[in-house]
């Protein structure tokens, strides 16, 4: 079996040396001082940041101040983490944010994003085929009850509508160009938390278990990332993350369907 054509694993951690739970202490530390540092708060603003925006900060400060870090805390984990805080003070990312969905299955949780203003979410479908129930939250808004509209089971796609309108929403482009090792971001819910912002590389095409080839990606896709927009520096998204894979010339990638792969079935 060559190494583009091996089975893609659904929804698994990308980097071997960092561990849910280690990602999670990291952060949990951080949210402790915080928490200390809120009760000295007289005011609150009128619609503050999510809390773990907060944490991500303070993470990237103690690191540039050289504060002590537990030596157990791998330096991919805390890469993660301060490329994470750098980029949610991006007024880009900040908007791109309000569109991302965080699919509550009752077993489960991923991720998925607005792509019209009445509502339709693109997720996995994997994410939601087992759902015993489905609830979507938006940043600070929610829970709304979904329903599916259609499903693609060939390319793991599926369309969700909640109820509504004007819901803010992220541009599809009409299929994925890029260009070798090309910088994209995404947006989604890994591990623990919710609205996590990253980076990485498209390294390009390749086959795939799927009806589709998919595009492979260099970047920190953890569990829970399926679902997360692959945003290009145009601010559209041209593919959808759904799972990873062991290539032997990269290492663990990320992979993602191709946005014109919706489309052909979608339009």
């Amino acid at each position: 079996m060559t190494d583009d054509k091996r089975p893609d694993i659904i929804d698994e951690d990308l980097y071997e040396n960092i561990d849910e739970e280690e990602m999670y202490e990291i952060l949990q530390e951080k949210k402790r001082e915080l928490r200390e540092r809120d009760k000295e708060e007289e005011q609150k603003p009128k619609r503050p940041f999510p809390k773990w925006v907060f944490w991500l900060i303070a993470v990237f400060m103690v690191i540039n101040i050289g504060a002590a870090i537990p030596n157990f805390f791998s330096l991919a984990a805390i890469d993660f983490v301060k490329t994470s805080a750098q980029l949610m003070m991006d007024e880009d990312i900040q908007e791109y944010k309000e569109s991302i969905a965080l699919i509550d299955t009752g077993e489960s949780k991923g991720t998925g994003f607005t792509f019209t203003e009445e509502g339709q979410i693109l997720t996995n479908y994997h994410v939601i085929d087992r759902s015993g129930q489905l609830l979507v939250y938006l940043p600070e808004d929610g829970p709304y009850t979904a329903t599916i509209v259609e499903t693609y089971p060939d390319i793991d796609l599926a369309v969700l509508k909640i109820e509504g309108e004007e819901f803010p929403y992220l541009d599809l482009a009409d299929q994925a160009t890029f260009k070798k090792d090309e910088p994209f971001y995404f947006i989604g819910n890994p591990l623990r938390f919710s609205g996590i912002a990253n980076e990485g590389e498209i390294i390009g095409l390749s086959d795939s278990s799927l009806d589709t080839d998919v595009l492979m990606l260099q970047a920190p896709v953890y569990r829970g990332n399926s679902g997360s927009p692959v945003i290009n520096e145009q601010g559209e998204v041209i593919g959808v993350i759904y799972a990873t894979r062991q290539s032997e010339e990269h290492g663990k990638v990320g992979l993602a369907i191709p946005i014109e792969s919706f489309h052909e079935r979608y339009e």
